[in-house]
Protein backbone atom coordinates (compact mmCIF):
# COMPACT_ATOMS: atom_id res chain seq x y z
CA UNK A 1 0.00 0.00 0.00
CA UNK A 2 1.32 3.01 -1.20
CA UNK A 3 2.20 5.89 1.68
CA UNK A 4 1.38 9.56 1.46
CA UNK A 5 4.09 12.24 2.39
CA UNK A 6 2.84 13.87 5.06
CA UNK A 7 2.49 10.14 6.76
CA UNK A 8 5.94 8.91 5.87
CA UNK A 9 7.09 11.96 7.50
CA UNK A 10 5.19 11.15 10.79
CA UNK A 11 6.19 7.72 10.39
CA UNK A 12 10.38 8.30 10.21
CA UNK A 13 9.69 10.90 13.11
CA UNK A 14 8.62 8.15 15.57
CA UNK A 15 11.12 5.69 14.04
CA UNK A 16 13.93 8.22 14.74
CA UNK A 17 12.18 8.70 18.51
CA UNK A 18 12.15 5.05 19.10
CA UNK A 19 15.81 5.07 18.29
CA UNK A 20 16.53 7.65 20.64
CA UNK A 21 15.21 6.17 23.40
CA UNK A 22 17.13 2.62 22.98
CA UNK A 23 20.46 4.53 22.89
CA UNK A 24 19.42 6.19 26.52
CA UNK A 25 21.80 5.41 28.90
CA UNK A 26 21.17 2.14 30.40
CA UNK A 27 22.15 2.98 34.08
CA UNK A 28 20.02 6.33 33.66
CA UNK A 29 16.79 4.28 32.71
CA UNK A 30 16.60 2.44 35.84
CA UNK A 31 17.08 5.58 37.61
CA UNK A 32 14.19 7.17 36.40
CA UNK A 33 12.25 4.32 36.67
CA UNK A 34 12.58 4.04 40.22
CA UNK A 35 12.15 7.74 40.98
CA UNK A 36 8.65 7.46 39.20
CA UNK A 37 7.65 4.04 41.19
CA UNK A 38 8.84 5.38 44.67
CA UNK A 39 6.99 8.38 44.37
CA UNK A 40 4.15 5.93 44.18
CA UNK A 41 4.26 3.50 46.49
CA UNK A 42 6.38 5.48 49.31
CA UNK A 43 4.69 5.50 52.16
CA UNK A 44 5.24 7.61 55.69
CA UNK A 45 6.81 5.77 58.53
CA UNK A 46 4.22 4.94 60.74
CA UNK A 47 5.32 6.13 64.43
CA UNK A 48 2.68 6.05 67.97
CA UNK A 49 4.23 8.72 69.90
CA UNK A 50 3.88 8.72 73.68
CA UNK A 51 2.25 11.33 75.27
CA UNK A 52 3.47 10.99 78.46
CA UNK A 53 0.69 9.52 80.56
CA UNK A 54 0.16 6.91 82.59
CA UNK A 55 0.15 3.22 80.97
CA UNK A 56 -1.37 -0.21 82.35
CA UNK A 57 1.72 -1.96 80.37
CA UNK A 58 4.00 -2.48 83.53
CA UNK A 59 2.13 -3.22 86.13
CA UNK A 60 3.33 -6.57 87.38
CA UNK A 61 -0.81 -7.86 87.22
CA UNK A 62 -3.95 -6.15 85.74
CA UNK A 63 -6.76 -8.11 86.72
CA UNK A 64 -9.65 -8.07 83.73
CA UNK A 65 -13.18 -8.33 85.05
CA UNK A 66 -16.03 -8.89 82.85
CA UNK A 67 -20.02 -8.03 82.37
CA UNK A 68 -22.03 -10.27 80.20
CA UNK A 69 -24.72 -8.07 79.25
CA UNK A 70 -27.54 -10.29 77.29
CA UNK A 71 -27.95 -13.46 76.19
CA UNK A 72 -24.62 -15.79 76.26
CA UNK A 73 -24.44 -19.39 75.70
CA UNK A 74 -21.74 -20.68 78.64
CA UNK A 75 -19.88 -22.27 74.98
CA UNK A 76 -19.45 -18.49 74.36
CA UNK A 77 -18.39 -17.55 77.76
CA UNK A 78 -15.80 -20.17 77.76
CA UNK A 79 -13.88 -19.57 75.16
CA UNK A 80 -13.63 -15.58 76.24
CA UNK A 81 -12.34 -16.63 79.17
CA UNK A 82 -9.75 -18.88 77.73
CA UNK A 83 -8.36 -15.96 75.48
CA UNK A 84 -8.13 -14.03 78.89
CA UNK A 85 -6.30 -16.46 80.51
CA UNK A 86 -3.87 -17.04 77.65
CA UNK A 87 -3.09 -13.94 78.23
CA UNK A 88 -1.09 -14.46 80.99
CA UNK A 89 0.15 -17.88 80.51
CA UNK A 90 3.39 -18.90 79.76
CA UNK A 91 3.70 -19.76 75.67
CA UNK A 92 5.19 -23.79 76.54
CA UNK A 93 1.72 -24.37 77.85
CA UNK A 94 -0.22 -23.03 75.02
CA UNK A 95 1.68 -24.39 71.71
CA UNK A 96 3.60 -21.94 69.46
CA UNK A 97 2.82 -18.75 68.28
CA UNK A 98 0.28 -18.20 71.17
CA UNK A 99 -1.73 -15.49 72.69
CA UNK A 100 0.76 -14.46 75.22
CA UNK A 101 3.74 -14.28 72.83
CA UNK A 102 0.84 -11.93 71.26
CA UNK A 103 0.41 -10.01 74.44
CA UNK A 104 4.18 -9.49 75.01
CA UNK A 105 4.23 -6.88 72.35
CA UNK A 106 2.42 -4.61 74.87
CA UNK A 107 5.39 -5.12 77.35
CA UNK A 108 7.68 -2.75 75.43
CA UNK A 109 4.97 0.06 75.39
CA UNK A 110 6.91 1.84 78.44
CA UNK A 111 6.52 5.08 79.94
CA UNK A 112 9.66 8.09 80.07
CA UNK A 113 9.78 7.84 83.66
CA UNK A 114 13.24 5.77 84.84
CA UNK A 115 11.19 3.67 86.76
CA UNK A 116 9.19 2.94 84.23
CA UNK A 117 11.75 2.16 81.54
CA UNK A 118 13.99 0.01 84.07
CA UNK A 119 10.74 -1.88 85.45
CA UNK A 120 11.16 -5.74 85.08
CA UNK A 121 8.09 -6.55 83.17
CA UNK A 122 5.70 -9.00 84.49
CA UNK A 123 3.73 -11.42 82.72
CA UNK A 124 0.75 -11.76 84.88
CA UNK A 125 -2.66 -10.97 82.91
CA UNK A 126 -5.57 -12.79 85.26
CA UNK A 127 -9.19 -13.57 84.16
CA UNK A 128 -10.93 -11.74 87.61
CA UNK A 129 -14.35 -11.20 88.76
CA UNK A 130 -17.51 -11.68 86.03
CA UNK A 131 -20.70 -10.60 86.48
CA UNK A 132 -24.09 -12.25 84.49
CA UNK A 133 -27.23 -9.20 83.19
CA UNK A 134 -29.41 -11.09 81.58
CA UNK A 135 -31.90 -9.42 82.49
CA UNK A 136 -31.04 -6.19 79.99
CA UNK A 137 -30.87 -4.06 83.11
CA UNK A 138 -30.68 -1.08 80.82
CA UNK A 139 -32.44 -2.53 78.17
CA UNK A 140 -31.77 -3.56 74.77
CA UNK A 141 -31.03 -0.20 72.96
CA UNK A 142 -27.82 1.06 74.67
CA UNK A 143 -25.98 4.78 74.71
CA UNK A 144 -22.31 4.82 74.59
CA UNK A 145 -22.37 6.21 78.20
CA UNK A 146 -24.49 3.16 79.54
CA UNK A 147 -20.67 1.55 79.05
CA UNK A 148 -20.01 3.29 82.22
CA UNK A 149 -23.18 3.52 84.15
CA UNK A 150 -23.53 -0.58 84.26
CA UNK A 151 -19.73 -0.79 85.45
CA UNK A 152 -20.95 1.42 88.40
CA UNK A 153 -24.07 -0.25 88.86
CA UNK A 154 -21.43 -3.59 89.24
CA UNK A 155 -18.48 -2.09 91.14
CA UNK A 156 -21.52 -0.09 93.84
CA UNK A 157 -23.22 -3.35 94.08
CA UNK A 158 -19.96 -5.75 94.87
CA UNK A 159 -20.50 -8.03 92.14
CA UNK A 160 -17.20 -6.20 90.83
CA UNK A 161 -13.96 -5.00 93.03
CA UNK A 162 -13.94 -1.40 93.26
CA UNK A 163 -10.61 0.13 91.11
CA UNK A 164 -7.63 1.36 93.28
CA UNK A 165 -4.50 2.87 93.27
CA UNK A 166 -2.02 0.50 93.00
CA UNK A 167 -1.77 -2.51 95.58
CA UNK A 168 1.75 -3.21 97.28
CA UNK A 169 2.23 -5.96 94.78
CA UNK A 170 1.30 -3.27 92.01
CA UNK A 171 -2.42 -5.28 91.09
CA UNK A 172 -4.42 -2.93 88.71
CA UNK A 173 -8.07 -3.46 87.45
CA UNK A 174 -9.48 -2.78 84.04
CA UNK A 175 -12.96 -3.54 83.24
CA UNK A 176 -14.88 -5.11 80.06
CA UNK A 177 -18.47 -5.07 79.07
CA UNK A 178 -20.09 -7.61 76.24
CA UNK A 179 -23.04 -7.29 74.71
CA UNK A 180 -24.71 -10.66 73.08
CA UNK A 181 -26.59 -10.35 69.92
CA UNK A 182 -29.60 -7.78 69.45
CA UNK A 183 -28.39 -5.24 71.66
CA UNK A 184 -27.66 -1.72 70.12
CA UNK A 185 -25.24 0.08 71.23
CA UNK A 186 -24.83 3.40 69.57
CA UNK A 187 -22.33 4.32 67.39
CA UNK A 188 -22.16 0.31 66.85
CA UNK A 189 -21.98 -0.71 63.59
CA UNK A 190 -21.64 2.84 61.94
CA UNK A 191 -18.18 3.48 63.24
CA UNK A 192 -17.34 1.41 66.12
CA UNK A 193 -17.47 -2.16 66.94
CA UNK A 194 -15.80 -1.69 70.43
CA UNK A 195 -14.05 1.06 72.31
CA UNK A 196 -12.54 1.66 75.68
CA UNK A 197 -12.61 4.55 78.15
CA UNK A 198 -11.74 5.64 81.36
CA UNK A 199 -14.44 6.91 84.11
CA UNK A 200 -13.54 7.70 88.16
CA UNK A 201 -14.94 5.91 90.97
CA UNK A 202 -12.84 7.49 93.49
CA UNK A 203 -9.44 7.24 91.45
CA UNK A 204 -9.49 7.27 87.54
CA UNK A 205 -10.08 2.88 85.87
CA UNK A 206 -10.19 2.00 82.61
CA UNK A 207 -12.55 -0.05 80.91
CA UNK A 208 -13.38 -1.26 77.23
CA UNK A 209 -16.43 -2.43 75.57
CA UNK A 210 -17.32 -5.14 72.75
CA UNK A 211 -20.09 -6.07 70.79
CA UNK A 212 -21.46 -8.94 69.51
CA UNK A 213 -21.56 -8.67 65.58
CA UNK A 214 -23.24 -11.91 64.49
CA UNK A 215 -26.51 -10.43 63.36
CA UNK A 216 -25.47 -7.00 63.01
CA UNK A 217 -22.68 -6.07 61.06
CA UNK A 218 -20.56 -9.27 60.39
CA UNK A 219 -19.15 -7.76 57.51
CA UNK A 220 -17.74 -5.18 59.43
CA UNK A 221 -16.87 -6.24 62.98
CA UNK A 222 -15.95 -9.77 62.18
CA UNK A 223 -14.50 -9.97 59.30
CA UNK A 224 -12.25 -12.28 58.27
CA UNK A 225 -15.33 -14.60 59.14
CA UNK A 226 -17.58 -12.87 56.68
CA UNK A 227 -17.72 -11.25 53.58
CA UNK A 228 -17.03 -7.25 53.71
CA UNK A 229 -19.34 -4.55 53.21
CA UNK A 230 -17.52 -2.98 51.18
CA UNK A 231 -14.31 -3.57 49.39
CA UNK A 232 -12.90 -7.05 47.47
CA UNK A 233 -15.51 -9.74 47.63
CA UNK A 234 -13.16 -12.98 48.56
CA UNK A 235 -13.93 -16.42 50.22
CA UNK A 236 -14.80 -16.10 53.97
CA UNK A 237 -12.25 -17.53 56.57
CA UNK A 238 -13.99 -20.37 59.46
CA UNK A 239 -13.61 -18.93 62.56
CA UNK A 240 -11.48 -21.60 64.74
CA UNK A 241 -14.21 -21.40 67.75
CA UNK A 242 -16.74 -22.40 65.19
CA UNK A 243 -18.79 -18.86 66.48
CA UNK A 244 -18.55 -16.20 63.91
CA UNK A 245 -19.92 -13.74 66.43
CA UNK A 246 -17.64 -14.87 69.26
CA UNK A 247 -14.69 -15.43 67.07
CA UNK A 248 -15.46 -11.90 65.69
CA UNK A 249 -15.54 -10.36 69.40
CA UNK A 250 -11.84 -11.70 69.86
CA UNK A 251 -9.98 -9.78 67.45
CA UNK A 252 -12.21 -6.61 68.68
CA UNK A 253 -11.72 -7.79 72.41
CA UNK A 254 -7.77 -8.31 71.87
CA UNK A 255 -7.54 -4.23 69.97
CA UNK A 256 -9.48 -2.85 73.15
CA UNK A 257 -7.95 -4.04 75.43
CA UNK A 258 -4.21 -3.95 74.26
CA UNK A 259 -5.62 0.26 73.39
CA UNK A 260 -6.65 0.03 76.56
CA UNK A 261 -3.15 -0.71 78.47
CA UNK A 262 -1.53 1.36 76.16
CA UNK A 263 -3.09 4.19 76.05
CA UNK A 264 -5.56 3.80 79.08
CA UNK A 265 -6.24 8.13 79.59
CA UNK A 266 -5.63 9.11 76.04
CA UNK A 267 -2.10 10.12 77.14
CA UNK A 268 -0.56 7.18 76.58
CA UNK A 269 0.53 5.87 72.82
CA UNK A 270 -1.44 7.11 70.06
CA UNK A 271 -1.13 8.96 66.75
CA UNK A 272 -3.29 11.49 65.51
CA UNK A 273 -6.39 13.08 66.85
CA UNK A 274 -6.64 11.74 70.73
CA UNK A 275 -10.83 12.07 70.20
CA UNK A 276 -9.72 9.06 67.44
CA UNK A 277 -6.52 8.16 67.89
CA UNK A 278 -4.41 5.13 65.87
CA UNK A 279 -3.53 2.72 68.59
CA UNK A 280 -1.63 -0.46 69.02
CA UNK A 281 -3.82 -2.37 66.85
CA UNK A 282 -6.12 -0.01 65.17
CA UNK A 283 -2.68 1.28 63.34
CA UNK A 284 -2.74 -2.18 61.76
CA UNK A 285 -5.52 -2.63 59.98
CA UNK A 286 -6.80 -5.66 58.68
CA UNK A 287 -3.49 -7.11 59.11
CA UNK A 288 -3.09 -10.99 60.66
CA UNK A 289 -0.85 -12.71 58.76
CA UNK A 290 2.19 -12.21 56.43
CA UNK A 291 1.64 -10.64 52.71
CA UNK A 292 -2.02 -9.17 54.07
CA UNK A 293 -3.27 -6.50 52.19
CA UNK A 294 -6.89 -4.67 51.98
CA UNK A 295 -9.41 -8.05 51.14
CA UNK A 296 -6.77 -10.38 52.47
CA UNK A 297 -6.05 -11.28 55.77
CA UNK A 298 -2.20 -12.88 54.85
CA UNK A 299 -0.77 -16.15 55.32
CA UNK A 300 -2.33 -18.17 57.77
CA UNK A 301 -2.14 -21.24 60.12
CA UNK A 302 -5.25 -23.76 59.08
CA UNK A 303 -7.24 -26.32 61.49
CA UNK A 304 -6.12 -29.77 59.31
CA UNK A 305 -9.46 -31.11 60.85
CA UNK A 306 -11.67 -28.57 60.64
CA UNK A 307 -10.24 -26.13 57.83
CA UNK A 308 -10.82 -23.22 60.17
CA UNK A 309 -7.73 -20.71 59.85
CA UNK A 310 -6.24 -19.28 63.14
CA UNK A 311 -2.47 -17.41 63.74
CA UNK A 312 -2.07 -18.10 67.70
CA UNK A 313 -2.59 -21.23 70.59
CA UNK A 314 -4.42 -20.58 73.65
CA UNK A 315 -4.99 -22.54 76.71
CA UNK A 316 -7.21 -25.60 76.85
CA UNK A 317 -6.09 -26.28 73.40
CA UNK A 318 -7.84 -22.71 71.98
CA UNK A 319 -6.92 -21.81 68.82
CA UNK A 320 -7.65 -18.20 68.27
CA UNK A 321 -7.11 -15.30 65.26
CA UNK A 322 -5.60 -12.18 66.13
CA UNK A 323 -4.59 -9.01 64.28
CA UNK A 324 -1.43 -7.21 63.68
CA UNK A 325 0.13 -4.98 66.61
CA UNK A 326 2.59 -2.07 66.15
CA UNK A 327 5.50 -2.99 67.92
CA UNK A 328 7.58 0.06 69.39
CA UNK A 329 10.94 -2.02 69.19
CA UNK A 330 10.89 -2.34 64.93
CA UNK A 331 8.05 0.46 64.62
CA UNK A 332 6.18 -1.19 62.33
CA UNK A 333 3.17 -3.62 62.15
CA UNK A 334 3.69 -7.43 64.13
CA UNK A 335 2.16 -10.47 63.06
CA UNK A 336 2.67 -14.11 64.29
CA UNK A 337 2.96 -15.65 61.68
Amino acid sequence: MAVLGSERIVIDLLLICMVALSTVDAAARPLFQWRKLSALVEEELLVLQYHNGPLLTTTPILNLHLIWYGNFTSAQRAVVGDFVQSLGMESGKQGSPSVFTWWKTTEAYRGSAPSQLNQPQSLTRRLGKQKLDEAYSLGKSLKRSDIAVLLKNAIESGALPQPEKKKSNGEVELYLVLTSEGVMVENFCSSSCGFHDSSKAGIDYAFAWVGNSATQCPGQCAWPFHQPIYGPQSLSLLPPNGDVGIDGMIINIAATVAGAVTNPFKTGYFQGNAAAPLEAVSACPGMYGSGAYPGYAGKLLVDETTGANYNAHGVNGRRFLLPAMWDPTSRSCKTLV
